[in-house]
């Protein structure tokens, strides 16, 4: 077969599209086998103890109970398909006994409310003593961190402050030890520098204080127009240290102009800044996560808040967002059914068209009158690792319907899987 290019010539291209594909590797890592929690939780820093993350789960399940006694019951208030119901509500019940809770913030930001500087240097103190009695027990949630005050002029000193009381109280009652996925939860940013401060803060006092390298993580919260006009170069001003970043819809359609008729999680302009989100942010192992419900479920309107904040969920696990907030314990339930059933639904007929394209070698195919090529096997994949990730399924299961290994499972990759079977 003739060719034109000189091996020298071909030498040259390789090694230029080498160092572009490994730069773009490291900065895009793509879907990640690890956890990531479906919810953080929200809640006062004056309101938490090590034992909270049980006592919200206890509240939840009394919720159900009352007001959803059975699998039928539930189905109906929320629009479960009746033929998921009994699998959504033990899925559901079982998750609320053995883990209510998988991300918690101890917030001194709005949950918190503004006082005087010597409760907040108490409660900094207390809470921090709360958490290392709850990572001595084992009462911790998988996820865990604080969201300190706004770093604008009027803040900066007080979140800091918080910031630096926690962290060093924690320090001295655990000997440096952190709780696993410890995160600090920066609001209201509006420009990279407030991010990179908080990571100047971050260094600091990791060296301070004995604190491996590295190991304080932050989240970003996205509630401003500016924020979200410089998506990017607020995650690089963390230096690494970005973990997440969270959506404020209230704070976010307020900036907008919108008024509080009119605010809600289903506004376009909430749509817009999740779309800008995914573009800038999505392949960078930053995890994004939804705003919640601000309709809370206490009677006579838990069924009604209820049907709201399943609507809401189901609208940002379409639209690629598989976390969110929760700001009551009887949004819990609601929380897991959602996730629960937006897999579950979808799994029969992700797990055909996924063995019937590996079965064709991955090669472009039309199943009934769906066409299905490599990214879509990539998308096939990601169902089962988010499937499998928050739940609904569990590996092995995930395994067997999926027709991958759990190596394969856990590689997160549709190249690799298929490079690998053509090896074998």
């Amino acid at each position: 077969m003739r060719t034109s290019l000189s091996a020298g010539t071909r030498e040259r291209i390789a090694k230029r599209l080498g160092a572009a594909n490994l730069e773009f590797a490291a900065k895009f890592p793509g879907e990640s086998g690890t956890r990531e929690p479906v919810h953080t939780v929200y809640g006062g820093a004056h309101l938490f103890r090590s034992g909270t993350a049980r006592k919200l789960g206890d509240l939840a399940m009394r919720s159900l109970a009352e007001n959803a006694p059975d699998p039928g019951a539930f189905a109906d208030a929320l629009g479960i398909d009746g033929a998921l119901a009994n699998q959504v509500y033990a899925r559901v019940t079982a998750k609320l006994r053995s883990e209510p809770v998988e991300d918690y913030r101890i917030d001194f930001e709005d949950g918190y409310g503004y006082r005087t500087e010597a409760e907040e240097d108490r409660d900094a103190e207390r809470t921090a003593v709360e958490v290392a009695e709850g990572l001595a027990s084992g009462s911790l949630p998988p996820f865990l961190g604080i969201r300190i005050k706004a770093l604008t002029e009027e803040l900066r000193d007080r979140a800091i402050g918080t910031l630096d009381i926690f962290l060093t109280t924690l320090a001295e009652r655990t000997g440096a030890a952190l709780p696993p996925n410890f995160v600090v939860t920066l609001p209201k940013v509006t420009v990279p520098e407030q991010v990179a401060a908080l990571a100047d803060a971050l260094d600091a006092l990791e060296q301070q204080l004995g604190i491996a390298p590295g190991s304080l993580g932050l989240q970003i919260m996205i509630e401003t127009p500016q924020a979200v006009a410089r998506l990017s170069e607020l995650a690089e001003a963390g230096r690494g240290r970005c973990r997440g970043a969270d959506f404020g819809a209230y704070d976010f359609t307020a900036a907008c102009g919108v008024t509080s008729a009119h605010q809600h999680m289903l506004h376009p302009a909430c749509d817009y800044a999740r779309h800008a989100m995914q573009v800038a942010l999505s392949g960078t192992g930053i995890r994004l996560s939804d705003g919640g419900t601000n309709a809370m479920p206490v009677p006579p309107h838990v069924h009604s808040a209820w049907r709201l904040q399943y609507r809401h969920i189901r609208h940002s696990l379409m639209c690629g967002f598989y976390s969110g907030w929760d700001l009551h314990p009887a949004q819990l339930p609601v929380r897991y059914a959602a996730v629960y059933a937006f897999f579950l639904e979808g799994m029969e007929e992700a797990s055909e068209r996924l063995r019937h394209f590996l079965e064709k070698a991955a090669r472009a195919t039309l199943m009934r009158s769906v066409f299905d090529d490599a990214a879509t096997g990539q998308g096939l994949l990601n169902f089962f690792l988010r499937a499998a990730g928050c739940g609904a399924l569990g590996e092995a299961e995930a395994e067997a319907l999926a027709g991958l290994t759990i190596a394969e499972l856990r590689s997160g990759s549709f190249t690799q899987i298929l490079n690998g079977r053509r090896d074998q």
